[in-house]
């Protein structure tokens, strides 16, 4: 089995979590600067926050020390929200809502200004957190996804030069591959769109699949987001913030339903559940073995879900309230792995391999 290293982003800096034969934390690192997401290849790491008093930029650990880098975001960068690699390059999402990328490491950053040329753009409303750009999903092809609060989904397929909505629902049976189709010269009605304050995405395990958890609701496409379908029938609520996906069954999925919007986003029934579909939304099963049953007042954010690549899968979230869980059996079972850490707002999942003795 290999060893997994979780990165945990907090308001007060980035923490590492060891294990899985006995958790240990480090940190904080970054100087205490909010972290909104990280990424890991090997031993390096990248972790993009900033806000107050902080200035937005990215850190990287370089030789055991970590470097800010904010060289090449706007002055109007408040944070940043979300980091992805893209081949040779980094990509980086800000508030307010654009897409930057790196070809030096994330040394030095460059604005993509394609997608804020997009038509409808200069009307894009902010969600609660502010205009963000806080998912990218790319397929190491030129296709890039990004989610918006709360302005949508949107797509290029050239790399970022040029970019499409992708907001629009399946209302009409068909396979896969045709669900695209069924819009090509019919006029546009607003209640096909799906409602544009996404949440969060995650690629499923064969090409095209993406899961979201959406303000109202989860959604799936199979069709690399040309339309979605809504598959939230089973779930106690409509409201979530985290979306994850097993990285080698397409039908399984997870996420953390809240009580909703205004009812103060904390589990329905104060009743912590990480809810599980084997097949691919169209049913729903609860998890709550090891999970705080009665008197739960905490929410799981939306990059704080994460899934690693072993087999069974392991599953990590964090809470607002400081703590992080692991399941190691995908979601039957939980562990308490880590609390009274600050609070979390992104878990990302390095797995090590361990070198076979010679």
């Amino acid at each position: 089995m290999g060893r997994a290293t979780l990165l945990v982003g907090t308001t007060k800096g980035l923490f590492l979590l060891y294990g899985r034969d006995g958790w240990r934390v480090e940190g904080p690192f970054c100087d205490g600067m909010g972290i909104n997401h990280a990424l890991a290849e090997g031993s390096q790491i990248w972790a993009a926050g900033g806000g107050g008093w902080f200035t937005a930029g990215v850190w990287r650990r370089e030789n055991d020390g970590w470097i800010l880098s904010g060289s090449g975001f706007d002055d109007g960068v408040q944070s940043v929200w979300s980091l992805a690699r893209d081949g040779d390059r980094l990509l980086a999402g800000t508030k307010p809502a654009a897409l930057y990328e790196s070809r030096d490491e994330g040394a030095t950053w460059v604005k993509l200004p394609g997608l804020n040329a997009v038509p409808g753009a200069d009307h894009w409303q902010p969600g609660a957190a502010g205009l963000v750009l806080h998912t990218i999903l790319t397929d190491g092809k030129g296709g890039i996804w990004v989610g918006i609060s709360a302005a949508g989904v949107f797509h290029s397929a050239d790399g970022g030069l040029t970019w499409e909505s992708r907001n629009r629902r399946s209302n009409r049976p068909g396979p896969a591959g045709a669900l695209a189709r069924h819009w090509e010269g019919e006029e546009f009605r607003r209640e096909d769109e799906i409602f544009h304050c996404v949440h969060n995405m995650m690629w499923g395990a064969t090409p095209g699949l993406i899961y979201m958890q959406n303000h109202q609701g989860v959604y799936r496409s199979r069709d690399g987001a040309l339309s979605w379908e809504e598959v939230t029938a089973g779930l106690p609520s409509t409201f979530g913030f985290p979306i994850g996906a097993h990285p080698h069954d397409p039908g399984t999925v997870w996420t953390f339903p809240l009580n909703g919007d205004s009812e103060g986003r904390f589990p329905p029934g104060a009743s912590a559940a990480v809810w599980r579909s084997r097949d691919g939304g169209e049913s729903w099963q609860d998890t709550r073995e090891g999970l705080p049953v009665r008197d739960c007042f905490f929410t799981v954010l939306r990059q704080a879900m994460a899934v690693d690549r072993h087999t069974p899968a392991g599953v990590y979230f964090g809470t607002n309230s400081g703590s992080v869980f692991a399941s190691e059996d995908e979601g039957d079972s939980w562990t308490e792995i880590a609390r009274h850490l600050p609070t979390v707002l992104c878990v990302e999942v390095v797995v090590e391999q361990q070198k076979t003795p010679e």
